[in-house]
């Protein structure tokens, strides 16, 4: 009896410990549920997305493509039929039309489209069809930006219904959406959801965009077409999808109305988009890299190319960039965006974090002329395993003549290197703040104890692992 009332005794005080320990927030019960429409009243979103609806179009577009004929593949690729069918028409590439279809928004009365760079880039023949008639008109490409995937078409029509823009920098999760386009080619179509997330990036590469997400229905034709808010004022053009069979999985994709209606306004003055250039390569800070960094976010520099704007800046490799004019840098992905959003020549402050220390200066920013800024990927944070050489011949690892660093000849199995990610051929080129040009610099650069970012190129990329 004296153990059973012991037990108890026990049970109760830790009964009531934990019930202590855990502060669970209760909602108030339910005292009444109220219908959304009272007596002939009908809950509708019909007055919202009506005139948003006249402002968008059907397009559809015809290009030529070259096929080759891979029935007689195995034939051309044997020397003899190769010589003995080179004049067959069977052996010619052929030229076939292509077609496909997509959706656009009305900007302006005066006929300016704006859609998806991907809908009508590289078309011989663009027809837009508004959405309340079956005229057919012609139209013609204004401007074509690949890297916000946003084009401008122009038709010759007057009097338009031109959406309404709304502030993207306003919007919400949970917000309730419309998406509007012309899926599957069966015509005007709206379809409903919610924002499922803001500011995601990485959704398409060499992309200057952060994307909405939203669970509104984008199926293929809906590329191009309209994200409205509830009020029927446009947020996004949308530009992609999440699935493995191309239909709607519920992850979909819009680019800001901000973004399209600064890039619209540039296409239809100067036909084209220039930005600014930086001149670096940049990655995003890993767990490891956390570590060694006193800001625990920003934009980590592999690399600075000669005679840019970031060279003339004095900035190096292993640099972290926190803030541009004064705007934090939270990635990489923002520093991209910050720094594309800029015209070429504009004067830009940045501030960087180098051995603990944060730095100001002012550099004037180059034109970009092709995908400049990369990221690249982080792994490791050891050295042990690996067969290392110098560099005197590069033609003997199939280098350009003028690689220089200590080059990884062998990655032992199950070793800390390969755990680290260390791959043959491999080419370390800086530790810490210190060039590696042989293995005797390497070696003294290693000697402090504690956590230190290697450089290595890999493939041509500059990459970083974490070694201690």
């Amino acid at each position: 009896m004296k153990k059973f009332l012991l037990w108890s005794f026990f049970a109760a005080i830790l009964s009531h410990v934990y019930a202590e320990s855990i502060d669970i927030i209760q909602a108030p019960d339910i005292t009444q549920r109220v219908s959304p429409a009272k007596g002939n009243t009908i809950l509708s979103y019909h007055d919202s997305v009506a005139n948003a609806k006249k402002s968008v179009v059907n397009i559809a577009t015809t290009s030529t493509v070259t096929v080759n004929n891979r029935q007689f593949d195995f034939m051309f690729n044997d020397p003899f039929f190769k010589e003995f069918f080179k004049d067959s028409p069977f052996s010619q590439p052929q030229k076939r039309k292509s077609t496909s279809l997509g959706s656009g928004v009305i900007i302006s009365n005066n006929g300016y489209i704006v859609t998806n760079n991907h809908v009508v880039s590289g078309a011989d023949e663009i027809v837009v069809t508004l959405s309340n008639s079956d005229k057919e008109y012609k139209a013609k490409i204004i401007g074509l930006d690949s890297k916000t995937d946003l084009a401008v078409i122009k038709i010759e029509e007057r009097n338009l219904q031109a959406i309404t823009f709304a502030n993207s920098d306003n919007l919400q999760e949970g917000d309730v959406v419309f998406a509007l386009g012309n899926p599957f080619g069966i015509g005007s179509t709206i379809t409903q959801g919610i924002i499922s997330a803001l500011d995601k990036s990485g959704v398409i590469s060499n992309q200057y965009a952060n994307f909405i997400q939203t669970d509104a229905s984008i199926n293929p034709g809906n590329s191009g077409g309209a994200l409205i808010d509830s009020r029927g004022a446009l947020i996004g053009i949308n530009t992609a999808i999440i699935s493995r069979s191309g239909d709607n999985n519920g992850i979909g994709f819009a680019i800001p109305s901000n973004i399209v209606q600064k890039i619209a306004a540039s296409l239809v003055v100067d036909g084209k988009i220039e930005r600014g250039f930086l001149g670096v390569t940049i990655n995003d800070l890993t767990s490891d890299l956390k570590e060694i960094y006193v800001n625990k976010e920003g934009a980590l520099i592999l690399s600075v190319e000669e005679n840019s704007a970031a060279d003339k800046a004095k900035l190096k490799r292993g640099d972290l960039i926190i803030k541009v004019d004064n705007k934090s840098i939270k990635n990489a992905n923002e520093l991209r965006n910050i720094v594309g959003d800029k015209n070429p020549n504009e004067k830009i402050s940045i501030t960087y974090e180098r051995s603990k220390k944060l730095y100001t200066i002012s550099t004037k920013l180059d034109k970009l002329d092709g995908d400049n800024i990369q990221e690249s990927s982080q792994k490791g944070d050891v050295i042990a395993g690996l067969t290392l050489e110098n560099i005197t011949d590069p033609s003997r690892y199939n280098l350009p003549k003028n690689t220089k660093g200590v080059i990884v000849t062998k990655v032992d199995d199950n070793s800390a290197g390969e755990k680290a990610g260390f791959r043959a051929g491999d080419i370390i080129i800086q530790v810490g703040e210190n060039t590696i040009n042989s293995i005797k610099e390497l070696k003294a650069a290693m000697k402090p104890k504690g956590k230190k970012p290697v450089y290595i190129s890999r493939g041509g990329f500059i990459t970083v692992l974490v070694l201690q």
